[in-house]
C-alpha cells in the first residue's frame, strides 16, 4: 500500500514522513504481503486470475456483513469473485484441502446475517457470475447464473412476453442466487408464490468441489428425492449454486391498484379476511400501518394519508381489473374502510407500489438503525399479530412500524432504534424476540422469506424442536461433513 502522492517515506515536496506513520505503513505492507503469499491464496491463484482474489483488508472488510443488525461477523481471509463453474470448484477443492470455511455471498442484501463472514473464511462472492444463459418462450424457462440481479432477469424475460414473478423489495439489487439461498418472496406472493415454486433445477458445487445437477427442465418431473427444493432456502450451507433453471409465466396484463384507508389495523385485517374468503385472487395485497405511512411520507413526500391507522393496497392483473377492484373495494367498505381510492391508471398504480417498496428504507431513516422481523402467521390471525406488535412497541417504548404481505400473512414488524444508545439497543433486541415469540404463539413461523442466518438460529430450534434440529444437522453432515460451508448459520 503506497501513500498518496509519492514513494514510501517521502512527501511529494521532499519532506520525510513521520517515523510513526512510516512504521504503520511498513507494517501494513508486510501484512498485505503475508496475506498475498499465504498457502491459501497461493492455492487459489494457481487457477484463479489475480483480479478474482482480493486480500487487501480494507477491501475484504467490506464483504463481512449483509444488511442485518445484531449479527456477529468475522474478517474474511480472502474474497474470491469467480466467473466460471470451474473456478468455483477450485475454490471448494482448496477449502476442503486446507479446511477453510467458505461463506457464499450474493449482493448481501439479506436481513438475517446469513451472508456474514466467518473469521478467516473465504468470502465467495458470486456477483461476477451474472449471465442470463438462456430464455425459452416455448419451454417457459430461463437458465441463469447466480449473480444475475432479479430486476435484470425480470426485464430480460419481459422482452419475450414472459414473467418471473418473485420480486423482493430489493429486486433492483438482490441476486437470483441470494433469492434461492433464502427462498425469498416478494409483493406478488399472494397470487404467484415464492422463489421455491419457480426453481426447477440447479447445478451445485458441493463442499468437496464435485458438481451435482438436480431437478429438470421439463414442466413435470418426480424422479427421486426433490434435492432442488432441499437447496432452496439452505442459505449456502449445503452447496454453492452456480446455475439455475427457473420457471416462467406468460406476462400478465398491467395491474391496477386500489388504496383503502382504515381506522384500525383490526378493520384492515377484517377486510383482508373478507377478500380471501370471497375467493378473490389479487396479484398483490399489502398493508402499511400508520407508522410506516408517516415514515414513507417523511422520506419521499408522497402525500399518503397519515390520518389512517392502516393503509391496504390491493391489485389485480386480470383482464378486467377495474371490476375486481370494485368488488374488493366494496368488501373494504363493509369492513369499515373510511376511504377507498382505485388508481386511475398504471402510473398512479406504480406510485402506490413504490410507496410500499420504500417502506423499509423509510423506517430505517426514522432512527438510523432497524431490526426487521419476518414473522408469518395464518391470515386469520393477522389482526392479533398487529395488535400484539402495538402492545410490544408500547411496552418497550419504541417505534415499531409494520408493513406486511397481508395476502399471505407475512408481516415485517420493523424496530427503529438508535444503535448508539445501549439501553435502546437492548430494548430493540428484546422487543424483536418478543415479536417472534408472539408469531409462534399464533401458529406462525419465525421467517416467511428472509431466512434464519445468524439472527434467528436460536428461534429455529424453538420452532422445529430437538428432533427437527437433529434431522437437519444430519442432512448438513451428508453434504458438508467437514462443516466448512457457511458455518454458524441456521443452527
Amino acid at each position: 500500500m503506497r501513500p498518496k502522492g509519492g514513494a514510501y517515506g517521502v512527501h511529494t515536496d521532499g519532506r520525510e514522513c513521520d517515523p510513526v506513520i512510516m512504521s504503520r505503513i511498513e507494517a501494513r505492507r508486510d501484512e498485505d504481503s503475508a496475506a498475498a503469499a499465504s498457502p491459501l491464496t497461493d492455492r487459489l491463484l494457481a487457477v484463479l486470475p489475480a483480479e478474482a482474489v482480493l486480500t487487501d483488508p480494507d477491501v475484504t472488510a467490506s464483504y463481512a456483513n449483509d444488511m442485518a443488525s445484531f449479527c456477529p461477523a468475522g474478517a474474511p481471509a480472502v474474497v474470491v469473485l469467480p466467473r466460471t463453474v470451474e473456478e468455483v470448484r477450485h475454490v471448494m477443492r482448496t477449502a476442503t484441502e486446507l479446511r477453510v470455511p467458505v461463506v457464499p455471498q450474493g449482493a448481501r442484501t439479506g436481513l438475517s446475517g446469513g451472508a456474514n463472514a466467518t473469521e478467516g473464511c473465504i468470502a465467495l462472492s458470486l456477483t461476477k457470475m451474472d449471465r442470463v444463459l438462456e430464455i425459452s418462450p416455448v419451454d417457459r424457462i430461463a437458465v441463469v447464473e447466480p449473480g444475475v440481479v432479479n430486476a435484470v432477469l425480470s426485464r430480460a424475460v419481459g422482452e419475450h412476453g414472459l414473467y418471473y414473478p418473485p420480486d423482493p423489495s430489493s429486486w433492483e439489487t438482490c441476486t437470483i442466487g441470494g433469492n434461492i439461498g433464502t427462498a425469498s418472496g416478494g409483493l406478488c406472493c399472494v397470487k404467484y408464490g415464492v422463489t421455491a415454486e419457480y426453481v426447477l433445477g440447479l447445478d451445485v458445487v458441493l463442499a468437496d468441489g464435485r458438481l451435482m445437477s438436480t431437478g429438470r427442465r421439463t414442466a413435470k418431473g418426480v424422479a427421486g428425492y426433490d434435492l432442488t427444493r432441499l437447496f432452496v432456502g439452505s442459505e449456502g450451507s449445503l452447496g454453492v449454486v452456480v446455475r439455475a433453471v427457473l420457471a416462467l409465466r406468460p406476462k400478465p396484463p398491467r395491474q391496477l391498484v386500489l388504496a383503502a384507508e382504515f381506522p384500525s389495523a383490526t378493520a384492515a385485517c377484517d377486510a383482508i379476511c373478507r377478500i380471501m374468503a370471497g375467493g378473490h385472487v389479487p396479484s398483490l395485497l399489502e398493508l402499511m400501518d400508520r407508522t410506516t405511512v408517516k415514515a414513507v411520507n417523511d422520506l419521499a413526500h408522497m402525500g399518503l394519508p397519515e390520518t389512517t391507522e392502516a393503509l391496504l393496497l390491493a391489485a389485480f392483473d386480470t383482464p378486467d381489473p377495474a371490476a375486481d377492484l370494485a368488488a374488493v373495494g366494496a368488501l373494504c367498505e363493509a369492513a369499515g374502510a373510511t376511504q377507498v381510492v382505485p388508481a386511475e391508471d398504471a402510473t398512479e398504480s406504480e406510485m402506490l407500489l413504490q410507496a410500499r417498496r420504500l417502506a423499509l428504507t423509510a423506517l430505517e431513516a426514522v432512527k438510523g438503525t432497524t431490526m426487521i422481523d419476518d414473522v408469518c402467521v395464518p391470515r386469520s390471525r393477522l389482526g392479533e399479530m398487529l395488535d400484539g406488535v402495538e402492545r410490544i412497541a408500547a411496552k418497550y417504548e419504541l417505534t415499531i412500524g409494520v408493513c406486511a404481505h397481508a395476502g399471505d400473512g407475512n408481516t415485517h414488524p420493523t424496530v427503529c432504534f438508535d444503535a448508539r444508545d445501549p439501553d435502546e439497543s437492548r430494548r430493540a433486541r428484546e422487543s424483536f424476540d418478543e415479536i417472534m415469540a408472539l408469531g409462534l404463539e399464533l401458529g406462525g413461523t419465525i421467517t416467511g422469506e428472509h431466512g434464519v442466518g445468524v439472527l434467528k438460529k436460536e428461534w429455529l430450534a424453538r420452532e422445529i424442536g430437538p428432533v427437527g434440529v437433529e434431522m437437519q444437522r444430519a442432512v448438513k453432515q451428508v453434504f458438508d461433513p467437514l462443516g466448512i460451508l457457511n458455518p454458524g448459520k441456521l443452527f
